[in-house]
């Protein structure tokens, strides 16, 4: 005899995730996490070795 399938747990129909529960007031919204990288920040955007510049 086969072994029988896994039966997989039925979401509980009740549970709210975060989206719903913001759009209802009862919850805040997530903090949205700081970028990993920033670009550094040139004076005018400009590049650091000059070539940016007319000659």
């Amino acid at each position: 005899m086969p072994d029988p399938i896994p039966v997989q747990p039925r979401p509980q129909p009740g549970a709210a995730d975060i989206k719903s529960l913001v759009a209802l007031g009862r919850e805040e919204p997530p903090p949205i996490p700081e970028p990993v990288f920033q670009e550094p920040a040139y004076p005018g955007g400009a590049w650091t070795d000059g070539t940016d510049q007319p000659a």
